[in-house]
């Protein structure tokens, strides 16, 4: 359901969740190789989310991008309302422009509830909880 660079973005939003903060930038040849992404996709990325206030940057020596404490306080579905240009996450499984609650496609019924509990969750739960949860050992990421 989500798309590659909404994997990517959120991956490289808890790599800074966990590496980076106020004081400490990271650069973004120093996200890509952990997360495992190009560095040219996850610059691209990044950039976005800097744009929509998501995650923090800044330029110079020593700068680079980092998370506050703001940031972190996003949901994740932030960071795929961002990535999600076409909103992707909420079209049809069949790929049928006209399907909706009043012309519903054959999945329709069937997938739209597990949909929207998703959708909701990832609205309900911020940057900061999703990376506690890997700090505590409660989950992983390969970084």
């Amino acid at each position: 359901m989500l798309s590659k660079s909404s994997k990517y973005a959120i991956k490289a939003v808890l790599f800074l969740a966990l590496n980076s903060n106020d004081n400490e930038k990271v650069m973004v040849k120093d996200i890509s190789g952990p997360i495992n992404v190009p560095q040219a996709y996850i610059a691209k990325l990044l950039q976005e989310l800097s744009r929509k206030n998501i995650i923090s940057s800044s330029r110079g020596p020593k700068g680079g991008f980092y998370l506050s404490e703001d940031n972190r306080k996003q949901s994740i579905m932030s960071i795929v309302d961002v990535i999600e240009v076409e909103k992707n996450f909420n079209s049809c499984m069949l790929s049928l422009k006209e399907c909706d609650e009043n012309k519903p496609c054959p999945l329709h019924k069937i997938l739209y509830p597990f949909k929207s509990s998703i959708i909701k969750n990832l609205r309900s739960i911020s940057i900061k909880d999703l990376a506690l949860e890997v700090e505590l050992g409660n989950t992983f990421l390969p970084l």
